[in-house]
């Protein structure tokens, strides 16, 4: 089957977007991957959709035209990698406006009857509003397609995801897609990239390969009182993202980091996502595990130099080494959750999300949905 994934996270950075060919392969999937872009959000757009995020009030008024103009960007996005190729299926996850997962509330923008339309394509979407329906935080979703792609019968992994907010999968090896652990860490990139978007005055949005924060040193005192947040401590299952790592938790710490420069800021905000993605391999007791990361941060060379300090034990590396291309992971990770979703297969992880049982993910917008169904039922066979 020829489908795209289309994933935006909390970064901001753009929309994500895969073009492959998935095969099932009997409980796991093997893929071709086609073409793959990161479509930036138009400047009008970014900005609109910033005004409309946490901690902002926001308005129905503005959500419904979001809704609608994240979704004529989704489908740009998506004939951006489609070329003159048919496409079978459209996994969109949307952009999420709003998330808490402890009160199972989550809204993703982005129409997907505007994307159905653009690629005359059956769209699969929402995928994240089945799980809170059972109790579920709806989230992380991701873990469950770690285990297809990363498992392995012959070693111990760590799949780690450092986009807006980092989080991790931890793969024992022989372990089954339902008997992972997973969950978010705690910031990713987004503090980073809000300390620099804040210091630059807009000149640059995030901190290329590290080059700020490698030049600068991490602040103890500011480190400590970041580290204090109750959420790092929390029991799981637990999820997290701009509500709590937002602009606003820099508000908070503001005392201790204004007087810091650029490149120590830069040192201090990539420590604390070091520290706690370490922290959480320790909890899981996987320190001797090889460790797969993807995500913008798997190109922070500081990130990834301390984090292999406080992991000496660790194998290290991109997601590439194990065939999964870093920057198109969670694209890919969705695509293949949509073909879950016609194959009426649950794909939430319920002692990951904390959902009272398995459950099928996302919503379907069809076009030529037999054909789809035919097609999926042929390759299942």
């Amino acid at each position: 089957m020829i489908a795209i994934g289309l994933m935006s996270g909390t970064s901001l950075d753009g929309i994500d977007a895969a073009l492959l060919r998935i095969v099932p392969d009997g409980e796991r999937y093997a893929f071709d991957l086609l073409a793959f872009a990161i479509v930036p959000y138009d400047a009008s757009l970014l900005a609109r959709l910033r005004a409309a995020l946490p901690p902002h009030p926001g308005s129905s008024a503005a959500s419904a035209e979001l809704h609608r103009d994240i979704g004529l960007a989704f489908a740009q996005a998506a004939r951006t990698v489609a070329g003159a190729m048919s496409i079978d299926l459209v996994a969109m996850h949307g952009q999420t406006i709003y998330h808490d997962g402890a009160r199972h509330v989550t809204t993703q923008l982005g129409d997907p009857f505007i994307v159905r339309e653009a690629l005359g394509a059956t769209v699969c979407f929402d995928f994240r509003s089945a799980d809170c329906a059972v109790g579920g935080h709806g989230a992380p979703l991701v873990p469950y397609t770690d285990a297809l792609l990363f498992g392995s019968d012959d070693e111990d992994r760590v799949a780690v995801n450092i986009g807006g907010i980092a989080n991790l999968t931890a793969l024992p090896r022989g372990c089954a897609p339902y008997d992972v652990l997973a969950f978010d860490t705690g910031p990713g990139n987004m503090l980073i990239d809000a300390f620099v978007h804040e210091r630059t005055d807009g000149a640059a949005s995030f901190d290329a390969d590290g080059a700020f924060a490698a030049a600068g040193t991490a602040d103890a005192r500011a480190l400590a009182a970041m580290l204090a947040d109750p959420y790092f401590a929390a029991p799981l299952p637990k999820s997290t993202g701009r509500e709590r790592f937002g602009a606003q938790f820099l508000a908070e710490h503001r005392a201790l980091l204004d007087p810091l420069s650029l490149e120590d800021g830069c040192a201090t905000l990539a420590e604390l996502t070091s520290r706690t993605l370490a922290d959480a391999v320790h909890a899981v007791g996987l320190t001797n595990a090889r460790v797969l990361v993807g995500g913008g941060g798997a190109r922070n060379l500081a990130l990834m130099a301390s984090l292999q300090e406080r992991l000496p034990h660790a194998r290290i590396e991109p997601t590439d080494a194990a065939g999964v291309p870093s920057d198109a992971r969670e694209a890919i990770a969705f695509a293949i959750l949509g073909y879950e979703t016609l194959r009426e297969r649950a794909a939430n992880v319920p002692r990951v999300t904390g959902a009272s049982r398995p459950v099928t993910l996302g919503a379907i917008a069809p076009y030529g949905l037999q054909r789809v169904m035919t097609e999926v039922a042929r390759e299942c066979r």
